[in-house]
């Protein structure tokens, strides 16, 4: 294992994850850590010579469909049913002074 976890490690992750971990915890964590980053530099070692790079392994399409106002705002509506309106917004109690 090239990659050492040190106990101040675990100990400075549990606190940022606001986590207790017993000592066999801290441990089994202190291992995985250390597997995590092994794997992590075994990938650094493959030839990516070619491969272009992406952000997904799918190909992404924007799927959103255009902004089309379809039946307006309806603020006219929205009006009539206030108790008291000014300058097309509604009036309402002061809250403060």
């Amino acid at each position: 294992m090239a990659n050492q976890i040190t106990e101040e490690t675990i100990e400075y992750v549990s606190i940022l994850a606001k986590l207790e971990l017993s000592d066999e915890e801290k441990e089994q964590a202190r291992k995985d850590m250390g597997n995590m980053l092994d794997y992590i530099d075994m990938l650094g070692e493959l030839d990516t010579t070619g491969v272009e790079p992406m952000s997904h392994v799918f190909p992404v399409q924007n799927v959103f469909r255009e902004d089309v106002v379809t039946n307006g705002d309806g603020s006219r509506e929205t009006l009539k049913n206030a108790p008291e309106e000014k300058d097309d917004m509604f009036v309402v109690p002061r809250t403060f002074d």
